[in-house]
């Protein structure tokens, strides 16, 4: 049997990695930028998340949700606690495709509406309503293709104004559009949605799926607008590798038995896994690192004149090349041995581990000089 082959691969093979670095099985080191599109929040195979994982295997590893899981519960209060939700509701999945599936769900349940407003260059995952609402029509299959979804240029209020109709379900945005390109929302902007979606009783979904987790120097990129959505999605750096995924719900938007469920989300290893990752968030103070060191990185990278823009926030950052230097990521991953992230056609994204250090970074600041000298 052949793998279906929808993915374009490196010529490399990763056998071990710690830390923000990764060997493939010739022994060549990589300094990893990308954490695996955001995955990587804590660092690769931190002591604590590996042994979290392996004590809770040799105990229980799996058994359904028709039973009590108390691993659930801590995780649900130790989220609330350090994102500031403490009064939301957790319902967990396994992947941010998921978690969006179901905030969208939940979005129709409680108006009783089906039609979503989306955004240009937005990505919210593949499965079928999730990739409706991705603005990339190679992807969406004539199957996915019949959701309502409307998608309008970001932060253009006049056109959400118009939009926004008694008809809409929700407004679903994400905190900072990673592969659209490292897309920032302005604050002024989500206030007036947050605004405008209660007028309308349409509910507000937040995919914080690669933007969360601390990653822009605040536990949720929406944040800094001081906002609070109805619906906030979450994944890739919840399980620093480990396959989870949660939407957190708003208190007026009300369960019943049956409402949403899923075989594997919650698991008793996701829930270790995502126990262990805020605790060294909070214990290595990984979210005012990602605050202090990418603010940083930003100036610096505002300093290149061979750079057109810079954008993001904490280490959620992209950056814009010329044509002349469009060839910048093959060269950081081939001749100096970096892993980074793009955008087509011509965006580089900085995803690291929020536990990178201030030297590590000096080694793709002296790969990118020499490139762009």
């Amino acid at each position: 049997m052949k793998l279906f082959d929808v993915y374009p691969l490196f010529a490399i093979e990763p056998v071990r990695a710690e830390g923000s670095w990764i060997w493939d099985k010739a022994g060549t080191k990589y300094l990893d930028l990308y954490g695996g599109h955001a995955v990587i929040s804590i660092g690769h195979s931190h002591p604590a998340f590996v042994k979290a994982i392996t004590d809770q295997l040799h105990k229980i590893s799996f058994y359904s949700n028709s039973v009590e899981n108390p691993l659930q519960r801590k995780l649900a209060d130790k989220l609330g606690e350090l994102s500031g939700y403490p009064d939301y509701q957790l319902f967990l999945c396994n992947s941010g495709a998921e978690a969006n599936e179901n905030a969208l769900k939940l979005a129709s349940f409680a108006t009783g509406r089906k039609k979503i407003l989306a955004f240009r260059k937005a990505f919210h995952g593949r499965t079928s309503g999730a990739v409706a609402a991705t603005d990339n029509p190679k992807i969406v299959s004539p199957f996915n293709a019949g959701h309502q979804i409307e998608f309008l240029p970001l932060n253009d209020q006049a056109a959400l104004q118009s939009a926004l109709t008694p008809e809409v379900a929700a407004v679903i945005i994400e905190g900072i559009q990673g592969v659209g390109g490292i897309q920032v929302p302005n604050d002024s902007f989500l206030q007036w949605v947050a605004s405008a979606c209660r007028k309308n009783n349409s509910l507000l979904i937040l995919d914080e799926i690669q933007s969360g987790y601390g990653r822009t120097g605040k536990f949720f990129a929406h944040q800094y607008a001081g906002i609070r959505p109805d619906l906030i999605t979450i994944a890739k750096g919840m399980g620093n590798g480990f396959p989870v995924g949660g939407v957190l719900i708003h208190p007026d938007i009300k369960s019943w038995h049956g409402m949403l469920g899923t075989t594997f989300g919650g698991s008793y290893l996701a829930c270790a896994a995502s126990l262990a990752v805020l605790e060294v968030l909070e214990k290595e103070s990984l979210i005012a690192n990602a605050a202090q060191l990418g603010s940083a990185w930003i100036q610096r990278l505002k300093s290149f004149a061979g750079i057109l823009d810079v954008r993001g926030r904490g280490l959620m950052i992209g950056f814009d090349l010329p044509v002349n230097h469009t060839n910048l990521r093959s060269n950081l991953l081939e001749v100096h041995k970096i892993f980074t992230g793009e955008a087509k056609p011509n965006t580089i994204r900085l995803l690291p581990s929020l536990a990178i250090t201030a030297g590590e970074g000096n080694l793709f600041f002296d790969a990118l000089t020499r490139e762009l000298a």
